[in-house]
């Protein structure tokens, strides 16, 4: 398959600048960033959105999804309704500013179907898959806490069409799932993948192509399920240097 390589900006651990220099510098296309800080919904004036779309595009990068990370997840009933508001502005955002792919993590599915905690997740992404279909935007919820196959029941039980799965292999690794079956599950659902490596031996994540996942393997069966979207790298901040997030571009590269 073509692969299209992205960059998540909070992998980096610079600044907004200093990370899209570095992801120039790298030689990609695309970059994921945070709806956080500066570049919260609320501090974006409409000027802001444009001098932003422009800051990218003088970098020759284009926005692969914004992230929107949550303290809490969408079953628990403490200030849900503001965590649901936050959301929503960021897919306006993200309508705004091209990506129209929002990431978050919605929390474990509860185990039994029924329980005040499940219907509170459903309901919760029912709404915001309905915000999604009237402004133009996705939301992908990130996997790694259950089975593909668990997360596209969830999907499939909910009348919105904007609700979707941003595909880490490596985080499914490190749940103990398995990611070729959940690729298979989550299939057309897939609008974002997240470009990780894991170990199952010490439960680690390493730099990619040192781990237990095929990638080529793996790029394979994306193209077969019709994914043609954006393999944006990810490692956890406490654990990157810039040579692992090179060295994992030189990787991809092999693919191209």
């Amino acid at each position: 398959m073509s692969v299209k390589i992205g960059i998540c900006l909070k992998s980096l651990g610079l600044s907004l600048r200093r990370g899209l220099e570095e992801v120039r510098r790298l030689g990609v296309g695309g970059v994921e960033v945070e709806a956080v800080g500066d570049l919260a919904p609320a501090n974006l004036s409409h000027t802001g959105r444009r001098e932003f779309r422009h800051l990218l595009k003088s970098h020759g990068l284009e926005l692969t999804a914004l992230a929107c990370p949550l303290r809490h997840g969408l079953y628990m009933p403490a200030n849900l309704q503001p965590r649901i508001e936050t959301i929503q502005n960021v897919l306006a955002l993200s309508y705004d500013l091209g990506p129209r792919i929002v990431i978050i993590q919605a929390g474990k599915i509860p185990d039994a179907d029924g329980n005040p905690a499940a219907d509170l997740l459903r309901e919760s992404l029912q709404a915001l898959g309905q915000f999604g279909d009237r402004v133009g935007a996705t939301l992908a919820l990130h996997t790694g806490m259950e089975a593909g196959e668990r997360l596209r029941t969830l999907l499939d039980g909910i009348d919105a069409g904007s609700l979707a799965a941003n595909f880490d292999p490596g985080n499914l690794l490190l749940g103990g799932f398995d990611v070729f079956g959940s690729a298979h599950a989550l299939r057309e659902r897939i609008v974002h993948v997240h470009a990780r490596d894991a170990r199952r031996t010490g439960r680690a994540e390493v730099v990619l192509g040192h781990g237990d996942i095929d990638w080529l393997a793996l790029l394979g069966l994306l193209e077969e399920i019709g994914y043609r979207g954006w393999l944006s790298l990810v490692r956890d901040t406490g654990q990157t240097r810039l040579a692992d997030i090179a060295a994992g571009v030189s990787f991809l590269r092999r693919f191209t």
